[in-house]
């Protein structure tokens, strides 16, 4: 028993005690975490056998109080889950070339979803909302609008009090490695593993690693708290996949205590049927679990910070990536734990993947809902007014704010902010992205009248399985529907591309009246 000056209690397993050596080693671990020896290299024995035996023993701790002379017991669970000492790091993705042409011009993140956000809303608005108020934006491509979207939305409200929010974007260095961009996710951390030698670092014992591209909404303290109490070096959100989507993910196999022993990426055939584990030691029903018999890796991981800086600095210092390298190779050396997260989420990396996740938007009840009161997404503050709607008819649709319809007919589709359908449009399956100003009538009128097109869907247009960028112009009585089922095709110089049987009219792209696509 070991008692503090602030009266508090440690209790461990009489093993744990035995002998000096081990307890000088826990102290050096925690001075590292510290930040105080945090360019020194970690004994990986001595690391192993530590982790090790926090696997196998758990540590009990409590604080001593008395109230009305009477000594009362309390137990400390919620240090746990104290935010303060949690960091989170928002990878913005590399060149998003899955999602080309809607990354042409911008990031990954930066990608505007469901009328009125950008995918970059969603890991920011999950730390909002888990309390977590440290959190870096590592970017390398196009990354002036997520920059902009970021000032805007995050940086002037007060929502992260004494924490911060800073945009991280690859530069070069001194010396010969520094003159690399970002090689990978790993490499991208790796480049600002400086940041934690940082005073405001001084207090985080847990990197909170995060995806800019995905669609979910997350208490982040849940599974920091599971980390922890597991003992974990290293721990890995996953979900619980079937067979028809098992072999587009990387897949792990756990043990029955949830313990990560292997890696497959992308199995196919035999090497997929192996990689079944019984789902039901993640806490999976017996009939989920026959339905979903492999674990998929959701790219979000929590390390311990010593661990993390360590692997990167030490261990693995050409590693570049965290999905296929960091996270398989410190499995066979350091505990990884398995956090199952049994709800909506979706990796937004391609065209299909982004056009599907719009439109199920619109599904009643929706498998994902930007409308909950107590998690709500946060984006940037636009003071827009409500859309105005006359004599039109919607069916299955979203209509963001900011918005003019004249007679026209939505049908399952998503209408972005500050958008215009004129009289007699027929949008089905189509996701507008909105613009990014208005044109008042009067230039409007004028860009009639010379003919031009304004912002916008002309009268008499009939649009179909269509992503439609922001400040298209397309005119009137155009015809974009796909007929032939062509599956690839830039037509850059006409405007649009094809990528999956999806038409994808270009931002700032004009499509001239009467155009049938």
């Amino acid at each position: 028993m070991v008692v503090s000056a602030d009266c508090r209690i440690s209790l461990s397993a009489p093993s744990c005690l035995r002998g000096s050596s081990r307890f000088t080693r826990h102290n050096k671990l925690r001075s590292f975490c510290n930040g105080d020896l945090m360019g020194k290299k970690l004994n990986l024995a001595q690391l192993r056998s530590s982790s090790t035996t926090n696997f196998s023993q758990k540590r009990i701790q409590m604080s001593l109080t008395s109230v009305a002379g009477e000594s009362k017991v309390q137990d400390i669970e919620s240090e746990k889950r104290d935010p303060r000492t949690v960091a989170s790091i928002i990878l913005g993705g590399g060149a998003g070339t899955r999602l080309f042409p809607l990354t042409k011009r911008r990031a990954k993140p930066a990608v505007p979803i469901g009328g009125a956000y950008r995918l970059i809303d969603v890991p920011m608005s999950n730390c909002i909302n888990s309390g977590i108020n440290k959190v870096y934006i590592l970017t390398q491509y196009n990354s002036a609008s997520l920059n902009r979207h970021l000032a805007r939305a995050y940086n002037s409200n007060g929502v992260f009090g004494d924490g911060f929010v800073e945009a991280l974007a690859a530069t070069q260095t001194p010396g010969e490695t520094g003159k690399k961009w970002f090689q990978g996710t790993a490499d991208a951390v790796r480049q600002f593993h400086w940041l934690f030698e940082d005073a405001r670092s001084k207090e985080i014992d847990d990197v909170l690693i995060l995806s800019g591209d995905h669609l979910y909404r997350m208490d982040y303290m849940d599974f920091v708290q599971d980390h922890r109490q597991s003992g974990a070096d290293i721990s890995i959100s996953c979900i619980p996949i079937d067979d028809r989507r098992a072999s587009d993910f990387g897949l792990m196999k756990i043990d029955e205590k949830g313990r990560v022993i292997s890696f497959s990426e992308k199995p196919k055939g035999d090497d997929l049927k192996a990689m079944a584990v019984d789902t039901t030691v993640l806490g999976l029903s017996k009939e989920e679990a026959e339905k979903k018999p492999y674990i998929a890796s959701m790219g979000v991981y929590v390390f311990k910070k010593e661990i993390l800086l360590n692997l990167l600095r030490w261990r693995f210092p050409t590693a570049n990536d965290f999905g296929s390298e960091i996270i398989p190779f410190s499995a066979k050396e350091f505990y990884v734990n398995a956090y199952l997260f049994n709800d909506y989420w979706e990796d937004i990396g391609t065209i299909r993947s982004f056009f599907d996740a719009n439109l199920a938007l619109t599904e009643h009840p929706p498998a994902f809902s930007f409308y909950d009161a107590a998690k709500p997404i946060y984006t940037s503050r636009r003071n827009l007014p409500p859309s105005k709607i006359d004599g039109s008819k919607l069916v299955d649709s979203i209509i963001s704010h900011g918005s003019f319809l004249t007679n026209c007919l939505i049908e399952h589709s998503i209408v972005g902010i500050r958008s215009r359908v004129g009289s007699n449009v027929q949008l089905k399956d189509t996701v507008m992205l909105g613009a990014d100003f208005y044109e008042t009538e009067a230039e409007v009128a004028a860009l009639l009248a010379e003919g031009k097109v304004p912002i916008g869907i002309g009268e008499n247009t009939k649009i179909k399985e269509c992503i439609i960028d922001k400040n298209a112009r397309v005119g009137k009585n155009v015809v974009i529907a796909n007929s032939e089922g062509v599956q690839e095709a830039d037509r850059s110089s006409d405007g649009f591309y094809i990528r999956s049987g999806i038409t994808v009219i270009l931002k700032n792209s004009v499509i001239a009246d009467g155009v049938v696509i």
